[in-house]
């Protein structure tokens, strides 16, 4: 039996954050700090190295199996720079939050980790980053993928250009 509603209160207890480190994913990570301050939830901040263009190039003779393993290194290296940049915002602390990292491809990444994790909320970008087709810019093609493949409630989280507004006092 619950007493007192602490426990009647939890409805996340793990938020998954797929970040690719744009503006956008950076605006979701923010709200899921949010969410998870208010529902004393665990954060799972993940990566994914999508792979399969190297491993693509690797097929194709283009790039070297020794320069797509340098290649796969540095992209590591990157995310490990970026993911501690967000560790340290100000809004992080306080916040149990686990660093993911993975390699292949995004959406499929996501949805595992989501399902194996046993995760109650995927919070994450609606539009990727720089890299990327022209379907990013319309919904996002990983986002629309993981809304359809999570097992569990996805928030998408649009480019953090109308918080701005409500922050000027002007009406929605």
């Amino acid at each position: 039996m619950l007493t007192g509603g602490v426990m009647a209160d939890r409805l996340f207890t793990k938020i998954l954050v797929p970040v690719d480190f744009s503006p956008c994913s950076e605006e979701a990570f923010r709200l899921a700090l949010s969410f998870a301050k208010s529902y004393q939830a665990e954060v799972l901040l993940l990566h994914v190295v999508d792979t399969k263009s190297l491993d693509a190039l690797n097929r194709l003779g283009l790039a070297p199996a020794t320069e797509a393993a340098k290649q796969k290194k540095q992209l590591h290296h990157f995310a490990r720079l970026n993911a501690r940049q967000l560790l340290a915002r100000d809004d992080a602390k306080g916040v149990t939050i686990r660093r993911l990292l993975a390699d292949g491809s995004p959406f499929e990444e996501i949805a595992r980790t989501a399902r194996v994790e046993g995760v109650d909320l995927v919070v994450m970008g609606s539009y990727g980053g720089a890299i990327g087709g022209v379907d990013k810019i319309f919904f996002g093609s990983t986002a629309e993928k993981v809304v359809r493949t999570a097992g569990c409630p996805v928030l998408t989280v649009p480019l953090p250009t109308k918080r701005a507004k409500v922050k000027t006092g002007k009406s929605l």
